[in-house]
């Protein structure tokens, strides 16, 4: 019998596991993972942005564990010597129709308790000479690291407090009762006295196994990026981001200084046909048919129709995504971009076609579970690990409480 088990092996996951082997050092922690290493999936694939919180929601989950999980993040990888850069990043605005949403933009900063700035154009050129923009939001508290290393570093220290990492183990079933959890898998079965679902892609049909049927579904979105060509990464001396489009529902393209010095262009947003698929020929007929069964997937698709066929042209047309990516750098060329890594992310869609907006954590009998945590789940995993905990904390008290009672 476990105290605690964690399905996911993800920096999230793993956050929420090494918050417990903190807290209860006397505690059996045990993580699941069906992979052969920690961080294999949307972690492993993380653009490593160390995220500011500006773009959330005030007083969502989103907001505030973005916030101090970015201030968290920095503690935690100055303490463990992991390779960090808090270089700040710059939102641009190209037009004039785009200045009021830079300025709700810049609004909703000051709401979230950001220290921010504006910028004008000249000011906007000190800070990165080659972009074409009007006005700018400069946002210092914004970073980039190796979250890898982060899941790495992690994954030791919950070895250090006894806590087990089991790799190569998928899950198959749940049972799930009043007093413990059992938990089937292709080589074992665990019992514990408290589960947390942090399996990412796969977090809602986890979910399922342990009876949890929820008004939402997890589909895949890949993002694929280019890298520039070494003799032109000068053209990006930090981080370029454009303002969001109000008429799609992902960041767009921007650009990203890595810490191995390369500079990454992108992502696009295109539907995934396998939901741990990063190449355009990966399909799972499973995955894709659940998704395009799905009555939310269409009732989505259906105002962002325009944008995202020009998302898939991007994606098949190197011309289209170049052309995208000039209206913030005119200077960038065809040939100064090679093909770059690929990520999928898990975004909850409810049945009435709304992609949930914030981290969303359903509590179960002996269980929670994590069943919407897209980016900035990596800048708040550390937060995020608290979080849960309090929640487990919490629920315990209550039904220790309600036996007394009784």
């Amino acid at each position: 019998m476990e105290d605690y088990i964690i399905i996911g092996g993800g920096i999230v996951g793993l956050s929420v596991a090494y918050e417990l082997t903190k807290q209860h050092p006397e505690a059996s922690v045990t993580v699941i993972e069906k992979e052969e290493k920690v961080a294999f999936h949307q972690t492993g694939h993380n653009s490593g942005v160390i995220h500011s919180g500006i773009y959330y929601t005030p007083g969502s989950l989103k907001a505030r564990l973005a916030k101090q999980g970015n201030e968290s993040m920095r503690q935690f990888a100055e303490k463990h010597q992991i390779p960090i850069d808090i270089c700040g990043k710059v939102i641009v605005a190209t037009e004039e129709k785009e200045l009021p949403h830079l300025e709700n933009l810049y609004q909703r900063g000051l709401q979230n308790k950001l220290n921010i700035e504006k910028l004008n154009k000249s000011e906007l050129l000190e800070k990165e000479p080659h972009v074409r923009g009007i006005a700018g939001i400069h946002v210092p508290s914004t970073g980039i690291i190796d979250y890898s290393k982060v899941s790495n570093k992690l994954a030791e220290l919950i070895e250090q407090q006894n806590g087990q990492i089991k790799y190569g183990t998928a899950v198959t079933a749940i049972s799930e009762n009043a007093d413990d959890v059992e938990i089937e898998t292709n080589n074992n079965t665990y019992r514990g006295r408290y589960l947390i679902n942090c399996a990412g892609l796969q977090s809602d049909r986890i979910a399922e196994l342990a009876g949890y049927h929820l008004d939402l579904k997890i589909v895949p979105f890949r993002g694929e990026y280019y890298k520039f060509v070494e003799e032109k990464r000068d053209l990006v001396r930090n981080l370029i981001y454009p303002v969001p489009n109000p008429e799609f529902p992902f960041l767009g393209a921007h650009f990203t200084r890595m810490m191995d010095g390369n500079v990454d262009a992108g992502p696009n947003a295109v539907l995934g046909f396998k939901r741990e698929g990063y190449k355009k020929r990966d399909i799972n007929i499973k995955d894709l048919s659940e998704v395009l069964l799905y009555k939310g997937f269409w009732k989505l698709a259906k105002p962002y129709l325009k944008e995202g066929v020009g998302e898939m042209i991007r994606s098949v047309n190197k011309k289209k995504f170049v052309q995208n990516l000039q209206k913030m750098i005119p200077e960038i060329q065809e040939e100064d971009l090679m093909i770059g890594p690929r990520g999928v992310r898990a975004q909850a869609l409810t049945k009435d076609g709304k992609m949930v907006d914030d981290f969303y954590i359903v509590s179960g009998q002996k269980s929670l579970h994590v069943c919407n945590a897209p980016s900035p789940a990596a800048t708040a995993s550390l937060e995020i690990g608290k979080n849960i905990v309090e929640r487990i904390h919490a629920e315990e008290g209550r039904k220790e409480k309600a036996s007394v009672n009784v």
